[in-house]
């Protein structure tokens, strides 16, 4: 147990290799992820698809930065799985109350004109 503490005082400030390379790795995929965002949010009109697309982006980028950051990904698939299966149920809830809100949305002033 000593032995473990005195490791602890014995760190450098420099960041190893490995980590640089695997957070240069998060970085670029998650520009890139946020680019297709961006580029589906200026050549697409408002719609259901729409926003379906940037909701499914949206929790794909927080499941990855959890994963990275949080170290999920190193956890068992249990747990793992109990956290996406309430998500991807949400998922389906936003998306099916976002469908039908713009259905009873369109049906209400076209049904006033």
């Amino acid at each position: 147990m000593a032995t473990h503490h005195e490791q602890d005082f014995n760190t450098t400030t420099e960041v190893p290799k490995p980590q640089t390379k695997a957070i240069w790795r998060t970085f670029i995929i998650l520009v890139a992820l946020t680019a297709v965002e961006f580029i589906f949010a200026f050549t697409m009109e408002a719609s259901t698809v729409r926003n379906s697309i940037f909701i499914i982006l949206t929790i794909f980028k927080a499941f990855y930065i959890v994963g990275e950051f949080m170290h999920l990904k190193h956890e068992s698939k249990v747990l793992i799985w109990s956290i996406l299966l309430p998500m991807a149920l949400v998922t389906w809830l936003m998306v099916a109350l976002i469908a039908e809100g713009s259905y009873y949305f369109e049906s209400i002033t076209n049904y006033f004109k």
